[in-house]
């Protein structure tokens, strides 16, 4: 009685409200905060039960919204991270960041301290594997920062993040292109089903004769005995427009890289290009000169 009490610690450790960078930025700093941290967990609707009817979990016939977490929201939250890290008001009040939200492994923490954060925190993983988690990702993290020569947390946080833009900063001239180890290739397909069905349909599959084929299924071609018989997908490289669809969905590592090629163009980025010639912000017909007078085609 009669002394003055501190505040509780969520009002001195912040969740940072923090929108896309077109909406409000953080306020937390200017109102005295010690410390961010973010992200928490992502309202959801889990589903709705397509007997009863009820969106799950049913509480008394009643249903709203939980709390998403764990892996699938890990780039979420690390895009969130580097939108605070740039954020020239959070920069200036120099408060710590907390980082979450995903963190399963050792790779996941030092995503999260290579984008700003200094001190890591998780949950999802220990209710899923216990507190013995945490033993694995200080082992991991300790060996990978061995590796690379880094003595402190302080000489990881942050290292990554002089490399974020805009999509205006990028170079417009940059291109790659989708390249297969056929060595590695298990003849899924995927690739092909991807790239054609809802890409640049610059995937052909060629039969070991070298003659482009339609797909299909052969009964001939079943079986590990005439596995060289099949078909192979190979890219034409000449229609790639380096999306990595075709690498994103292939289930064997390494079997798709994405290889930087020349494009024979001069550097220039959005902002750039848009600042010299605005008309080709403001008018398709202008776009498609543009990339008639520099050698763009986009089928």
């Amino acid at each position: 009685m009669g002394h003055q009490r501190h505040p509780p610690a969520r009002h001195r450790e912040t969740h940072a409200e923090h929108h896309s960078h077109r909406g409000p930025r953080p306020r937390c700093p200017s109102r005295g905060a010690h410390a961010l941290s973010l992200i928490n967990t992502i309202n959801s609707v889990t589903r709705v039960d397509l007997d009863t009817l009820l969106i799950t979990p049913s509480i008394g016939g009643r249903g709203t919204h939980g709390g998403y977490a764990g892996p699938a929201v890990k780039p979420i939250a690390l895009n969130m991270l580097t939108e605070l890290m740039t954020d020239e008001g959070v920069l200036r009040s120099g408060v710590p960041i907390s980082g979450m939200g995903g963190i399963a492994t050792w790779r996941d923490a030092a995503e999260f301290l290579l984008l700003g954060a200094s001190s890591l925190q998780v949950c999802t993983a220990a209710m899923q594997h216990g507190y013995r988690i945490i033993d694995d990702l200080t082992d991991g993290l300790s060996n990978w920062m061995d590796d690379h020569g880094f003595a402190t947390i302080a000489d990881v946080t942050g290292r990554s993040l002089p490399q974020m833009s805009t999509f205006g900063g990028l170079d417009l001239s940059h291109q790659s292109v989708a390249r297969i180890d056929q060595n590695k290739c298990i003849g899924c397909d995927l690739c092909y089903a991807a790239c054609n069905d809802t890409a640049h349909q610059c995937i052909d599959l060629v039969s070991p004769g070298g003659v482009t084929v339609d797909p299909g299924y052969d009964m001939r071609t079943n079986g590990r005995q005439v596995a060289d018989t099949r078909p192979r997908p190979v890219v034409r490289e000449s229609d790639c427009v380096g999306c990595a669809l075709c690498a994103n969905v292939c289930p064997v590592d390494g079997c798709i890289t994405m290889v930087t090629v020349p494009s024979g163009r001069e550097s220039v980025t959005w902002d750039e290009l848009t600042a010299q010639r605005p008309e080709i912000a403001q008018s398709w017909a202008a776009m498609q000169a543009y990339r008639e007078e520099v050698g763009i085609e986009i089928h």
